[in-house]
């Protein structure tokens, strides 16, 4: 199609009444993270794609590799900001715009997840009417790591996972295999690495009347998973991960006489203090909103991040140097007080 780019790449397949359409991330060197330029090209792809008749679903995958996708790319954030580009926000605003393309697209939407998928992988992911994985998946929304809390739309969906795992998986940025991801229906289905060409295949040639019809074309690709490893903890999870501030959570983990929960808790304290209590917070708010009031929030609290200490902090650290060590400002949890985190949530419209 006109629109590709060497990073992300469009074709259609012809097929039974209509062609498939098909998008390749084709930036295995950096594990298919997401620039601005394939933002813009998976957006305007996806809005042509949706009006056009002769389209009957669309399939995303990534080239051979390691990743499905790793996430955005954070290094491209990090230099913006050095630079004082006001192009930051709009890399941003032009993420979420297509994250919300993706949950709004009429047609069936299927990602064939083979890898790494965390953070903007998510974002191009989850949202879509149905996710595929190998057992090559891990999964993670590890923002927490660098400063900053679980966006591109995931304040929706970690809010509403059961037992309070999205809770857990937002607060520690735990990875999670395949098998966790199945029990939790974050993917529907388990296939084979070799399958993906003929599902590919058959999905091309297959009438797709609707959304609902993809489940029994892949269905005779499926595999069973071994159980979930994470949802062992499920009890735990749910007792700790229900308490109200960040302070109690932790405070239940230590207390608890399982080493898992007191692992956690250590996990959890290595955190921006900040970063914690906004993604909590969060995800509070967010299982009272809709999908569309998530995003028009999770913009606020990116604006608020991109204007502050804690996300660039954390790109520095994890990214740049790669020392290891963040300098978090507050550097502890009871100094982050509740008017501070409500901050985040405000509209800063003389900038964003």
């Amino acid at each position: 199609m006109k629109n590709s780019i060497s990073e992300i790449i469009f074709s259609e397949l012809p097929g039974h009444n209509g062609n498939l359409g098909l998008i390749t991330l084709n930036r295995p060197q950096v594990l298919n993270a997401l620039n601005h330029e394939m933002f813009l090209a998976l957006d305007e792809n996806l809005a042509e794609w949706d009006k056009n008749r002769d389209i009957k679903a669309v399939i995303i995958q990534a080239t051979e590799g390691r990743a499905f996708c790793a996430g955005g790319d954070i290094r491209s954030a990090y230099e913006k900001k050095l630079a004082k580009d006001p192009a930051l926000y709009t890399f941003f605003a032009d993420e979420y715009r297509m994250n919300s393309r993706i949950h709004h697209f009429s047609k069936p939407y299927i990602a064939l997840l083979n890898g790494i998928t965390m953070g903007g992988g998510v974002g191009i992911s989850i949202h879509g009417s149905y996710r595929i994985a190998t057992d090559r998946l891990v999964f993670s929304m590890p923002e927490t790591n660098i400063g900053f809390y679980p966006d591109v739309g995931t304040t929706y969906v970690l809010s509403r996972l059961p037992h309070r795992v999205g809770y857990y998986l937002a607060l520690t940025g735990a990875r999670i295999s395949y098998a966790d991801c199945y029990a939790l229906d974050i993917v529907q289905e388990v296939v084979a690495q070799e399958s993906l060409p003929k599902i590919i295949q058959v999905l091309s040639q297959a009438t797709i009347p609707d959304k609902s019809a993809v489940r029994g074309l892949i269905n005779q690709f499926a595999i069973s998973p071994p159980k979930s490893d994470l949802l062992q903890h499920q009890k735990e999870i749910e007792t700790c991960f229900s308490k109200y501030s960040v302070e109690e959570i932790i405070n239940a983990l230590e207390n608890s006489t399982s080493e898992w929960c007191q692992q956690t808790a250590e996990i959890i304290k290595t955190k921006s203090p900040t970063s914690l209590k906004v993604t909590l917070h969060a995800l509070q708010k967010a299982e009272k909103l809709s999908y569309d009031e998530c995003k028009q929030m999770e913009y606020y609290l990116t604006c608020h991040f991109l204007q502050g200490h804690e996300f660039f902090e954390g790109v520095r650290a994890a990214i740049i140097d790669k020392d290891q060590k963040p300098r978090w400002k507050p550097a502890i949890l009871s100094e982050v007080t509740t008017e501070m985190i409500e901050q985040y949530f405000m509209p800063l419209t003389t900038v964003c």
